[in-house]
């Protein structure tokens, strides 16, 4: 009963991982919210997903699966008061008029945006600032709003949720542990929603137990053997990941986005096809350490896109680090102990190693040909 647990356990995780296969499988739902803060006068910047406000207040009018820019045009005050309705901004607890000044259209990684542009008319100059944010959080809980505010030469950000929909404008050292949390909390999010990088860790986690003779996966003998493989792996993916995260943060290196989703692609594929065709059988730290420095530049286009607050700037980078390694962690605890009880049983180098490293690569080449080639092939 255990192991028939064990199975359906593992069976059901790759078919978690393997579900949401889009072509933006690096990005769950999120919007861009920029504030400046210019003595009395508050203008922003608003960036929402037009596959989200087409769910919200349908922009589709002759619903033939096309937004075209007539159809935005059409349903620009209509954009304007659903945003507005779930955004609150206040100065000493009196609030300011929001009104829309410009409308625009831009392109991020998983689509097409609504740039809607505002001003804010407070009664008095925003030292302390509130925000309150709500849109999409009655539509899709996972919905993330990333804040950044630009006051006085700095930068502040934060990442609200409906769990935290508020932030507040302070020097205090409180605002900058804030921040901290966030991106500690955004971290071990994008690690579980980031399947691109879910799928990477699951293709090197697979082959843990097993371990490679005369042409054929056989079981490892003791659980420390596996551990100790799935340490230095995990280890050596933290510590690449990190080390181009930190680079690109901190603006020492550049590249385009487009090259680097598509290279993480090619990491999956290459990841997966190695447990198929084993070529890298003995050192997969190796492996996870090469391809970390490829998914630590999609890690650095996430924080690329919020910002970092210039107050917390190093307390943010590695809060998001810690967070990302906290979410691998609890991948593994959950896959490794589940993995070494079945290793021995035929299905899992047939089923769940073989299976599934096939399934892993069928979606990550398509996630491939998408990004290079600028084609969707998947919904």
């Amino acid at each position: 009963m255990t192991r028939r647990c064990a199975i359906l356990a593992l069976v059901a995780g790759l078919a978690i991982a393997l579900s949401p296969v889009s072509a933006s499988a690096h990005k769950p739902s999120d919007s861009y919210l920029s504030l400046s803060i210019d003595g009395q006068e508050v203008t922003g910047q608003w960036d929402i997903a037009l596959r989200d406000l087409d769910y919200a207040i349908g922009l589709d009018s002759d619903n033939n699966g096309v937004i075209t820019w007539g159809e935005l045009r059409a349903h620009q005050a209509a954009i304007a008061a659903y945003a507005f309705a779930h955004l609150a901004l206040e100065t000493d607890h009196q609030s300011c008029t929001l009104r829309a000044t410009g409308h625009l259209l831009d392109d991020h990684s998983d689509g097409a945006y609504e740039v809607l542009r505002f001003a804010a008319d407070c009664p008095a100059a925003p030292a302390k600032l509130g925000v309150a944010y709500s849109l999409l959080f009655d539509l899709d809980p996972q919905h993330r709003g990333l804040l950044r505010v630009e006051e006085r030469g700095r930068t502040h950000a934060a990442v609200l949720s409906p769990a935290q929909n508020t932030w507040t404008l302070g020097d205090s050292s409180l605002g900058r542990w804030r921040a901290v949390l966030d991106y500690l909390r955004e971290g071990v999010w994008h690690i579980w929603t980031g399947f691109d990088h879910m799928l990477f860790l699951a293709a090197l986690l697979l082959p843990a137990v097993l371990q490679y003779r005369s042409g054929r996966w056989v079981a490892v003998a003791t659980f420390r053997q596996a551990f100790g493989d799935v340490v230095k792996v995990v280890s050596a993916f933290t510590l690449a990941h990190s080390i181009t995260l930190s680079l690109a943060v901190l603006g020492w290196i550049a590249i385009p986005s487009r090259v680097v989703e598509s290279a993480i692609a090619a990491s999956v594929v290459a990841a997966a096809l190695n447990n198929l065709y084993p070529l890298f059988h003995k050192r997969l730290w190796l492996v996870a350490f090469g391809f970390g420095l490829v998914h630590g530049l999609g890690f650095a286009n996430v924080l690329a896109e919020l910002g970092l607050p210039t107050n917390a700037l190093l307390l943010s980078l590695a809060s998001f680090n810690i967070g990302v390694e906290v979410g691998q962690l609890a991948i593994v605890a959950v896959f490794l102990p589940a993995a070494f009880l079945l290793r021995r049983h035929w299905l899992y180098p047939r089923l769940v190693l073989g299976l599934g490293s096939c399934c892993i690569a069928t979606v990550a080449a398509l996630w491939l040909l998408e990004r290079s080639l600028a084609i969707r092939l998947l919904s």
